[in-house]
């Protein structure tokens, strides 16, 4: 098998509380790693989007800063790690900066990723060859607004295992 034509992996994990959450994402039936021929999954692209976990159109707020952040991952976790992890695919971090209004009350009034960029894009892509991936996220706080979600869209092709591309996947994870 050559390339095949790119298809779109959703996931979602909803958080809170300040506890880190995590779900897995099933690769099983396109990552097959056998012994005269094996396919591997590669993401070209993945589109992130946290919103409040009642309303997709309303981003999560509180009465103080905040900081949201999230991973994808190669291997089980127990809470955020750094991005020397080997095991990190893509990570992000999504702060928020509330203020007082003239009413007294509190709203959020910026929120961006610009601490830790948000990818969307590989270049040549991340390649895969793990059964499953696990998409975690944790609040510094208990958010004002409740629970959370982080959803993604993972842009992938497969294609078979050459020399070259156990070689990439070697030096680059799992």
């Amino acid at each position: 098998m050559a390339k095949s034509d790119a298809f779109y992996i959703r996931s979602q994990v909803t958080a809170g509380s300040g506890n880190y959450a995590q779900a897995e994402i099933d690769l099983g039936s396109f990552v097959n790693l056998g012994v005269k021929s094996s396919t591997l999954l590669r993401i070209h692209s993945v589109q992130v989007a946290i919103t409040d976990s009642t309303n997709a159109e309303t981003p999560p707020a509180h009465t103080s800063a905040f900081g949201i952040g999230w991973q994808l991952t190669t291997e089980n976790q127990t809470d955020l790690v750094y991005m020397n992890d080997k095991s990190v695919v893509a990570s992000g971090l999504m702060a928020g900066f509330s203020g007082e209004v003239a009413s007294g009350s509190f709203s959020t009034q910026t929120a961006t990723d610009q601490y830790n960029l948000n990818p969307s894009d590989f270049m040549k892509g991340y390649l895969i060859g793990v059964d499953s991936l696990f998409l975690g996220s944790e609040c510094n706080v208990t958010l004002s607004t409740g629970d959370y979600n982080v959803d993604v869209i993972l842009e992938c092709t497969l294609e078979n295992a050459t020399q070259a591309s156990a070689t990439a996947l070697a030096l680059s994870q799992q």
